[in-house]
């Protein structure tokens, strides 16, 4: 299949966007490199005995997107945002359900690259959604560009324009929010 133009991809966003359920399929194949990549980078980030593969990863976002009855994404940015979101909600489940199996520290993962700084041990995926879920109701903005940024692996220009801001905002931000959600991180863990 050729590469597509950018207008082949906005046309399939919007059509998706307006409930064209068929345009998911269609988008799919432009976009399904970029998802394996960004699918890969968080299975890397995975304990080492983790069982999910990349491939199922997407392929359970994909059958999620496809449930989705009203869906805002006429950008790239917005649909690797939500791809995102939903692939940290699988992985978190996937957390939770090892968790209950085993009763033991769940899934490791590492903010070293996200956050520029160290901690004693990575923290564990559930502690970090929970984390991240506080963050978002303490600061909104804050919590998505984290979302954007660490799971969407979107640029901070992207970030910007998918919530309206200036880049300058989202690097501000994004800085902020590494620090607080460290310290979430360790409170959460420090209660289980």
């Amino acid at each position: 299949m050729s590469a597509p133009g950018h207008g082949d991809v906005t046309r399939l966003l919007q059509s998706w966007s307006g409930g064209n359920q068929q345009a998911l399929s269609e988008l799919l194949p432009f976009v399904y490199r970029e998802l394996h990549l960004l699918a890969a980078a968080y299975i890397r980030r995975e304990r080492h005995d983790h069982t999910l593969q990349p491939t199922a990863l997407i392929h359970e976002a994909y059958l999620r997107m496809v449930d989705q009855t009203h869906v805002h994404s006429e950008t790239r940015a917005q649909f690797f945002g939500i791809a995102a979101n939903l692939m940290r909600q699988i992985l978190v489940n996937h957390a939770e359900h090892h968790r209950a199996a085993k009763r033991g520290n769940g899934n490791k993962i590492s903010l070293e690259d996200a956050a520029g700084a160290t901690l004693d041990r990575d923290p564990d995926i559930i502690a970090l959604d929970e984390a991240l879920d506080k963050l978002a109701i303490l600061e909104p903005r804050q919590g998505r560009i984290v979302e954007l940024r660490f799971f969407g692996g979107l640029t901070e220009e992207e970030i910007a324009g998918v919530i309206g801001v200036s880049r300058t905002t989202v690097k501000r931000e994004w800085r902020i929010a590494r620090a607080v959600l460290y310290q979430l991180c360790a409170t959460v863990e420090s209660r289980t």
